[in-house]
């Protein structure tokens, strides 16, 4: 019932034109241009940016960490302390929960992503398992929760943003508390001093402008765990909860697009198509790129990383008249993109394949 009454204070799905207020979020809340899938590592300025409140204005000189509760012995870490311990550096494909949302139909009502929420950094910092492990996780752990700064209202629900982590996913190797983006400090949008990156996770887990590190032993039932974030049928379906990235691939649009409705337009003969795909469930084994419906397989590059997009490329020579280009990702599980529309009620997961009409002069 809780939670029932909770989603009852947003407004449902809808049919009509996007609202103000959905516009308000979207002008704060910045995509990755599809052309910047060019690039291995996405600069900073580039990479897709989701924040629930304020970004919060944080001292680094009274900043501190705090890792506390089911523990052996607390922690409080300046930047400086952070910076004495042992750091790795992870490159990292992170993707709103919500990317694809303004695609489905009905429309549910929050940030209005297309396909351009995701991005990949290299992220330095230190191993959480290696601060959990210094501060000694107790036997009855059940689950880690992250506290960032910034706070505000959601669902009627006044909050921190907070997410937890199971302790086996809190305990791999490559999660990282990260205090540096591609080599340089963390920018204010991406969560400075310290944010946590959950790696093949949806972004909602990367909670940013962290100070709050909770073993609990007990399950965490905050409004960005229970509430938010959960593939849902309807407002009154408890859900399931999100967490792994689904399979996907996107496309660099070839050509030039008209300004206004973003078709694109080239000139006939040959062109080398190219995205990136990946896959929160593991290795992206093949991509196959659709010409006017009809599949083609794309040659793979090695990825990056474990949870790193991986580069494919397609030649294709284009003969004139209007085409519609698409592609598909298959991952190691077998798992592939549908081609239609995977509705729920939150707009989460959305991984159908992207379509691009090209106009072959």
């Amino acid at each position: 019932m809780k939670q029932t009454q909770r989603n009852r204070n947003a407004a449902p799905p809808s049919t009509g034109p996007l609202t103000r207020e959905e516009l308000q979020l979207a002008a704060r809340n910045h995509s990755m241009p599809l052309e910047a899938l060019r690039y291995e590592v996405t600069p900073p300025g580039l990479h897709y940016v989701l924040t629930h409140f304020d970004i919060p204005d944080i001292d680094p000189d009274h900043w501190h960490l705090r890792v506390h509760g089911a523990v052996e012995g607390s922690l409080e870490l300046s930047m400086a302390a952070l910076h004495r311990e042992p750091a790795i550096t992870v490159p990292v494909t992170l993707e709103c929960a919500g990317n694809g949302r303004s695609l489905l139909e009905p429309r549910p009502l929050s940030q209005p992503w297309v396909l351009e929420g995701v991005g990949t950094a290299e992220w330095t910092g230190v191993p959480l398992a290696y601060l959990l492990g210094k501060a000694g996780v107790r036997p009855n752990a059940v689950d880690v929760v992250f506290t960032g700064a910034d706070s505000g209202v959601q669902g009627g629900v006044p909050q921190r943003y907070a997410r937890s982590l199971p302790i086996r996913e809190a305990l791999r190797p490559d999660v990282v508390l990260a205090y540096a983006m591609n080599g340089a400090p963390l920018p204010p949008q991406h969560g400075y001093p310290l944010r946590l990156v959950v790696p093949g996770w949806y972004g909602m887990a990367s909670v940013k402008w962290l100070e709050s590190i909770e073993v609990a032993t007990t399950r965490f039932t905050g409004f960005q765990q229970d509430v938010a974030y959960r593939y849902q049928e309807s407002a009154d379906d408890g859900g399931t909860p999100v967490s792994r990235i689904r399979v996907r691939s996107l496309m660099v649009p070839p050509g030039v697009p008209d300004f206004f409705t973003r078709t694109r337009i080239l000139p006939h003969g040959p062109v080398l198509l190219q995205g990136r795909a990946w896959s929160g469930e593991g290795a992206v084994t093949g991509v196959e790129v659709g010409i006017d419906g009809k599949w083609v397989p794309a040659h793979l590059e090695p990825p990056a990383g474990g949870f790193a997009w991986r580069k494919w490329t397609l030649p294709w020579v284009a003969d004139p008249g209007e085409h519609v280009l698409s592609c598909r990702a298959t991952d190691v599980t077998g798992a592939a993109q549908p081609l239609e529309q995977n509705w729920n009620y939150q707009g989460l997961g959305n991984n159908v394949v992207q379509r691009v009409r090209v106009l072959v002069e």
